[in-house]
């Protein structure tokens, strides 16, 4: 199911407004799951679900998300208990609440691995973000992702897995100084 799942998901994070939240992020987040020996294939649904709809306009691109791939899920006739554990991995990455479980915090922490990337390619995913919210002001910019930034930043933890910590030190590097770049 997971290659149906791929060709399904594809043309979604095709689309030309997406700079950062595109194929490149989803497959980033696969490998960071599959290099620390955690990646199932519930995970991998997850994955490709997560961001399926994706408008920086909009404030429920997770539901969207989830509410369309549950209708794909469907259609490969997947069980009830698979679609309620892939929609509340989706949900999870709204990254609006701790998540409620091992599968969702590591579903969370590979969503969250780019902020504890190399210095370079945090750099280039934070170009990528204000590409995808060129429609908003550069002041009003600057205070929603300053908002962003710090509601990281104020985290006990950004990773909460064991499999991610080791990021904690470089993302809250390159979250500072993108904070202070604003």
């Amino acid at each position: 199911m997971l290659a149906e799942a791929e060709a399904f998901a594809l043309p979604h994070y095709a689309g030309v407004e997406r700079f950062y939240h595109n194929a490149a992020h989803v497959r980033a987040m696969l490998d960071a799951l599959d290099s620390r020996g955690v990646l199932t294939p519930a995970l991998a649904l997850a994955v490709w679900g997560h961001d399926l709809i994706y408008d920086a306009r909009a404030g429920d691109n997770e539901e969207r998300s989830a509410e369309v791939f549950d209708g794909w899920l469907v259609s490969q006739n997947a069980s009830a208990d698979l679609r309620g554990e892939i929609r509340a991995l989706i949900l999870a990455t709204k990254h609006n609440a701790p998540p409620a479980t091992r599968a969702e915090a590591l579903l969370v922490d590979a969503d969250l691995v780019i902020l504890g990337a190399p210095a370079a390619d945090f750099a280039a995913y934070d170009a990528a973000i204000r590409r995808e919210y060129s429609h908003v002001p550069a002041l009003l910019y600057r205070v929603g992702r300053k908002k962003v930034l710090r509601g990281f930043l104020d985290r006990g933890q950004i990773y909460t897995t064991p499999e991610f910590t080791g990021l904690e030190q470089q993302a809250r590097w390159n979250l500072t100084g993108a904070v202070g770049r604003l």
